[in-house]
């Protein structure tokens, strides 16, 4: 090995990559490097070493251990005190649902997309070439930014995307479990006698928005089948099913992709599969969304949740 027939090669690499760190070191004495493999030879070159990249990565790694790795989003920017206390809540929930045959539907909002000719990241095998706006400014978007609200089926494998516009309400969110049930839902839970849904605490489908609370009541009422929401604690939505077994698909889909119209990102969605069998009907709403409506001041002064005795700020049923 290179190293081996050139004495100090080693000490010369590391104290090179020491002098170049990424960021701070979290621990001291580790070694935390962005560069790259050619600028440690070209560096090393000036003190007499002649090796090419791939020794030095031979290097880095067998003789100084060290590894490319990627840094991973697990630190909570805040902490719940009921935690743990919820998560059993919602598992509990969850067996019971699913030993019924009652339906377990896992919802939130991805992030808004803008219509038209504007980059995304990815590449596409293509006969041509590719061109998009060189900013991406909202104002240039061709129906505004989408707003792809889902519904998620955790045990059917299923999926509901409400394709929408305008503002990301409680309106908007009830809404799309309507849509979804008109949809899908009544054919395959004929019958069913509750839905569990699971949502994050904050956004349009949070514990303390109100007006998400009344239309889903309206949509118990119309249904005759009661609703239980189930939020998942502060700080811990990345554990909400939804975003890693249909969010992550959905941004696939718009991979390298220009997207110039609501309908072709309807298209793009509902040709959404995987090797496990997901299946995503994709829907366009048909009404732009607004934001500033509350909730009837009826039902916020007489409110009929039904709030569980335990954790009742994220576990309560809404009656038909």
């Amino acid at each position: 090995m290179a190293s081996k027939y050139q004495p100090g090669v080693v000490d010369a690499i590391k104290a090179e990559v020491k002098t170049q760190t990424a960021g701070s070191p979290v621990r001291s004495g580790q070694i935390w490097t962005n560069m790259g493999l050619r600028v440690i030879a070209s560096a090393i070159d000036r003190l007499g070493f002649k090796l090419s990249p791939g020794v030095i990565a031979d290097i880095l790694r067998n003789d100084l251990k060290l590894g490319r790795r990627k840094i991973s989003k697990d630190i909570p920017l805040g902490a719940s005190e009921h935690r743990n206390e919820q998560f059993e809540r919602l598992q509990q929930l969850r067996r019971e649902y699913e030993r019924r045959g009652w339906p377990i539907l896992s919802v939130d909002t991805k992030k808004k997309e803008l219509i038209g000719q504007f980059a995304r990241s990815g590449r596409s095998w293509t006969d041509g070439s590719l061109h998009a706006f060189d900013h991406d400014f909202g104002s240039y978007s061709s129906d505004s930014k989408a707003i792809p609200y889902g519904v998620y089926d955790t045990v059917a494998n299923e999926a509901f995307v409400y394709l929408a516009t305008g503002a990301d309400t409680g309106e908007l969110a009830a809404d799309a479990v309507r849509r979804w049930w008109h949809r899908m839902g009544r054919i395959r839970y004929a019958g069913t006698e509750g839905i569990l849904l699971l949502g994050d605490c904050g956004g349009s489908n949070g514990y303390r928005v109100p007006l998400y609370r009344e239309r889903l009541h309206r949509l118990a009422i119309g249904l005759g089948i009661p609703i239980r929401v189930a939020h998942l604690p502060p700080y811990c939505s990345k554990y909400n099913p939804i975003d890693h077994r249909l969010f992550c698909h959905l941004t696939a889909a718009l991979s390298g992709r220009l997207v110039e119209s609501l309908s072709w990102m309807q298209m793009l969605f509902s040709e959404v599969t995987t090797r496990r069998g997901l299946k995503v009907v994709c829907e366009l709403a048909r009404k732009v969304y607004q934001s500033g409506i509350k909730a009837n001041s009826e039902f916020r002064k007489d409110e009929p949740t039904q709030r569980d005795a335990q954790l009742g700020q994220f576990n309560y049923v809404l009656p038909n």
